[in-house]
């Protein structure tokens, strides 16, 4: 799990002006709301007076109220009142970590870290999304699994022959199975789109009559290490394009935000059409992902044997490892073991303009090159 990088907290519904909202993620704890004028506030959860969760508290002028001593933060994060101190000045260390928001897609994002805007890896642009030709639909589920881990299994191309048989997913051909999968980097991840052969059609709800001269094209990609994208194109009619924001909500844990667009069949009344088949095509890799061991993701390629068919995978890894060597992954065994006698926050942009912080930075794992040739190591093939 790593810092500086957007994450999603909830959908916009579910983030209202009126109540809180408790959302638990990189092993953490932050508290949603939004202000007076509507705008989604995303801080830290920890008051920083006596440790109330601010998610617990109520809503009192568009900021949120403690429900242990009543202080009251904005969605900057800046105490603005104190019961208790009558005609004196609020202390400087009375503020909370606010993180930057976007509110895209009918989900609140939040940037989890400390980096200043222009050096900020970037949240996805759904180009299609809100255009003419394409019906969204967002659905919200949790995975007992590492996100790394369902990342790798989206950018997987081989499971499909043996994880989807009864939904008639493509078998690449021996060739390209036994060939490394030509990559391409993209900012802040790398991507692979190539034609699929044709295949007996099986009917399933997901395969109406085509329309449109035939593409037969896939591919997937990531940018940071929780977006995935996954583009099907059937004809030039006939797309499936697909949007995973994975929130880690710990090691072993995700919540994932999955944004299905699709360019056919758009009228309200196939929603359910639509939406039954993918999540039981979600659930059969589910299944899989439940079970894997270990949990996380080996850190040192030599604990799997790798094979061509892995390239994308191995990119991936490749990747972390970048991120590992900047120091923005978090020592999670360590903030497991020491949360319970320290408050900790991921730091967030205000902290490189001001310092005197009540909450400790959350602990992240030691950055540098011995960091990255770990992640990095040749595959076995």
């Amino acid at each position: 799990m790593y810092i500086n990088f957007w994450y999603p907290i909830a959908r916009s519904e579910e983030v209202v002006n009126d109540k809180p909202l408790q959302v638990n993620l990189l092993g953490l704890s932050f508290v949603a709301f939004r202000d007076a004028s509507g705008k989604a506030g995303v801080l830290a959860n920890t008051c920083v007076h006596r440790g109330g969760s601010l998610s617990k508290g109520i809503m009192k002028n568009g900021c949120i109220a403690c429900p242990y001593h009543g202080w009251q933060f904005n969605a900057e994060g800046e105490c603005t009142h104190i019961p208790s101190l009558i005609n004196s000045k609020i202390p400087a260390r009375a503020k909370a970590d606010a993180y930057p928001v976007q509110e895209r897609y009918g989900i609140v994002f939040a940037f989890l870290g400390d980096l200043p805007e222009e050096e900020r890896p970037p949240l996805h642009d759904i180009k299609e999304y809100g255009t003419e030709g394409w019906k969204t639909q967002l659905y919200v589920f949790e995975v007992a699994c590492n996100y790394e881990r369902s990342v790798e299994n989206g950018l997987d191309p081989i499971h499909n022959e043996f994880v989807h048989p009864a939904q008639g997913a493509p078998m690449l051909p021996p060739e390209q199975q036994s060939s490394p999968m030509p990559m391409e980097d993209i900012p802040w991840g790398s991507k692979f789109y190539l034609a699929f052969p044709s295949k007996k059609e099986v009917n399933t709800e997901l395969n109406p009559k085509k329309t449109g001269k035939r593409i037969g094209a896939a591919g997937s990609w990531f940018q940071g290490p929780n977006q995935l994208v996954t583009w099907i194109d059937i004809s030039e009619e006939n797309s499936f394009h697909q949007y995973l924001f994975e929130a880690p909500i710990d090691d072993s844990h995700t919540r994932i935000f999955f944004v299905n667009m699709r360019s056919w069949l758009l009228e309200d009344e196939h929603d359910e059409r639509i939406k039954k088949p993918t999540l039981d095509i979600v659930h059969e890799d589910v299944k899989i992902l439940e079970s894997l061991e270990p949990i996380n993701t080996p850190l040192t390629n030599t604990k799997e044997v790798l094979v061509p068919g892995d390239t994308v995978v191995l990119r991936y890894r490749e990747w972390l490892a970048e991120w590992d060597a900047k120091g923005w992954r978090i020592d999670f065994p360590r903030l497991q073991a020491e949360k319970k006698a320290t408050a900790f926050a991921i730091p967030s942009p205000g902290r490189r303009e001001s310092g005197n912080w009540v909450l400790d930075p959350v602990p992240l794992k030691e950055g540098g090159e011995q960091t990255r040739t770990r992640r990095t190591l040749p595959s076995t093939s």
